[in-house]
């Protein structure tokens, strides 16, 4: 029972301004400014990437905000840990399926924070140096990091700042994201404003909304989308479900959840304007490139994805007024961005071990040290780091149609009933109980079954069987399986140790 537990449970937020803020640093990270312009990049077309911002924001209204809305119900329903709130949902016998949307969430840090530690990094060096003004200039700073003991320690402060940031519990994390988050929007609009004044700027501004139908026929537009769109707003993490058990009785459900969703997709497009701006900007208009080889930097260029962000952004600041202060707002912002996301993947880990009796301040030093020792693998190896990127980012789908199952299990109408009896909230009717009941499983599952076909038949036709190929489909399978088969054989070990 909570009383048992350590005093921090009972904690409740203060407002429902920390309340929000908290949920948009959850949902706002380096997923909307480093990942999102590459993403659209990379799936848009010859002629636009459109078709790719249509299939996001449809995705963002069937599951994004249906989940967020699922994910707070839930949450302040039960008020326990992941595992502890599908315990009560769904019972004992299935709660490994909380364990596995726990876990995706922890493995999804051990790596990230590598990457907020990259960001933390590059606004240090951006106060201390000159930005290079080449491609070579750019890749030595970037290799000689890599080749450096300087991520193992970039790695360790970000693991422990998102460590100091959850150490009183919500009552600090709701302090430190009112500082964070608006912080960052900020940062953002700047960044912004100085993108879209840049000559030639407007034509990767259209590049992006420009739709090429095409493209909705590819089934990698529609993964990336989906894929996409978990990131960006952290809908099936597990991360909401956290956050919610903090609630207070009067915050509303429904709302919260739209503007959550709303608000980090209208940060993500903010962030695409300013990358696709001035990547357009410098490579056409000042370096006389053409539309294809600007677009070939921003899907290929540098190792791990991270060519666009850490090789080429520094060069395009070089090159431009005002590019200096430019580049550490830049990744600055991209440090807040990150943290706030850590917080809330520290708070998830950190409450579970709370649910099974140990004080916070045990239960943060075991989160510390799994994700620092558990993230060293990455801090060395990128395409380790790609690998863990492409297989849990896979796995959010899972994750997903096991919390709209959680919700199913628990019915919907009785779910429904308790959102819709909270004071001056929006109603759920029969779109969210569709899209709960049928749209998330059945895309879920679809969208599985189509990526497994394509990557035997097209993506890797003669690796899809090798695990040890870091973007094969059996390495997601035998990271999945492996997953699974220790959760389901320790299901009853890990359901009696929670004290729920």
């Amino acid at each position: 029972m909570p009383n048992q537990l350590d005093k921090s449970v009972n904690q409740r937020f203060s407002s429902r301004l920390g309340l929000l803020l908290s949920a948009l640093g959850i949902a706002v990270g380096t997923g909307n400014i480093w990942r999102f312009p590459r993403i659209a990049a990379q799936t848009g077309g010859d002629e636009g990437a459109g078709a790719f911002l249509l299939a996001w924001l449809l995705f963002l209204f069937l599951w994004s905000i249906p989940l967020i809305i699922a994910e707070y119900a839930l949450g302040r329903k039960f008020r326990s840990g992941v595992i502890g709130i599908f315990i009560k949902a769904v019972g004992k016998k299935l709660a490994w399926m909380g364990t596995f949307v726990a876990f995706v969430s922890t493995a999804i840090a051990f790596f990230y924070t590598v990457v907020v530690g990259w960001c933390i990094y590059y606004f240090v060096y951006t106060l201390t140096h000159s930005m290079p003004e080449t491609t070579p200039d750019a890749m030595a700073i970037w290799n000689n990091y890599q080749g450096s003991r300087w991520p193992f320690l970039f790695h360790s402060l970000a693991v422990v700042l998102g460590a100091l940031a959850i150490w009183k519990g919500i009552s600090s994390i709701e302090k430190v994201n009112k500082i964070l988050v608006p912080a960052l929007l900020v940062i953002i609009l700047i960044s912004v404003v100085r993108a879209i004044t840049l000559p030639g700027s407007g034509e990767g501004i259209k590049y992006l909304f420009t739709i090429q139908w095409s493209q909705l026929k590819e089934p990698g537009t529609w993964l990336a989308a989906l894929t996409q769109n978990a990131w960006d707003t952290g809908a099936g993490w597990g991360l909401f479900l956290t956050y919610a058990a903090y609630m207070q009785s009067r915050h509303q459900v429904v709302k919260n959840a739209f503007i959550t969703g709303i608000g980090n997709n209208t940060i993500s497009l903010l962030a695409a304007i300013m990358i696709f701006g001035t990547v357009f900007s410098v490579l056409q208009n000042e370096m006389g490139m053409s539309g294809e080889e600007t677009l070939e930097i921003m899907r290929t260029s540098g190792p791990a994805s991270t060519g666009l962000t850490f090789i080429w952004m520094p060069q395009l600041f070089a090159r431009m007024a005002m590019g200096t202060p430019l580049a550490i707002l830049f990744f600055l912002g991209l440090s807040f961005a990150g943290l706030s996301s850590i917080i809330s993947m520290f708070e998830l880990s950190t409450r579970v071990l709370i649910d099974t009796g140990l004080k916070r301040s045990h239960a943060i030093g075991i989160v510390v040290l799994t994700v620092y020792l558990l993230g060293l693998p990455s801090a060395r190896n990128l395409n380790l780091l790609s690998n863990q990127d492409f297989v849990w980012g896979i796995g959010l789908m899972i994750s997903g149609a096991f919390i709209a199952f959680a919700i199913i299990r628990n019915k919907i109408s009785v779910v429904s009933s308790d959102i819709n009896a909270i004071p001056r909230d929006w109603k759920v009717g029969k779109s969210w109980a569709f899209s709960i009941r049928l749209f998330i499983p059945l895309a879920a599952l679809i969208l599985l079954v189509w990526w497994m076909f394509l990557s035997v038949t097209v993506f890797a036709p003669d690796a899809w069987y090798n695990p040890f190929n870091p973007f094969s489909m059996m390495t997601c399978l035998a990271q999945f399986g492996l997953v699974f088969m220790i959760f389901i054989l320790f299901n009853r070990v890990i359901t009696s140790a929670m004290k729920v």
